[in-house]
């Protein structure tokens, strides 16, 4: 498994259905600065925190100049109900097999209740419009992480 992508090295590329219908990829926004977040699974108490913050902070990160985009391996049907549920104004990605989780490093051995599984660590990588990593947040904590992207987006564009 690959690790997590650093800060100044090229983001790995990726091709994924979306949310709308749509395939997106790194290549097709190229120009266009990004913030890729990754979250464990739709509908969940500290995804829907994460998803609902990024929903209110929305317009704000795209006049800063940023498109956002949420990660997971669940499927477009999925994706599709969490948006309408909880009126997300974003695209989420679906990585149903993992492998773009895996290229970011985020596809990781986690534990609960004495179980051990694969799944997703949360986390956000800030991409430039040139598919250059600029900021990483590798272990994210749901609330308040929104603010944070945000505040290093208008430092990034300053």
């Amino acid at each position: 498994m690959a690790g997590q992508p650093t800060e100044g090295r090229k983001a790995p590329d990726f091709d994924l259905p979306g949310s709308g219908g749509e395939r997106v990829s790194l290549k097709g926004l190229k120009g266009r600065t990004l913030v890729l977040y990754f979250y464990p699974k739709d509908d969940t108490p500290g995804c829907t925190v994460e998803a609902c913050e990024f929903g209110a902070g929305h317009a704000a990160l795209q006049r800063a100049g940023a498109l956002l985009l949420g990660v997971s391996p669940d499927n477009v049907e999925s994706h599709a109900k969490f948006i309408a549920k909880f009126k997300l104004p974003f695209t989420l990605l679906a990585d149903v097999d993992h492998a773009v989780a895996e290229a970011y490093g985020v596809w990781v051995m986690k534990s609960m209740y004495g179980k051990e599984y694969m799944g997703v660590q949360r986390a956000t990588f800030l991409i430039d419009g040139q598919g250059l990593v600029r900021r990483t947040w590798p272990k994210v904590k749901p609330e308040g992480h929104a603010a944070g992207v945000l505040a290093a987006l208008k430092e990034m564009k300053a």
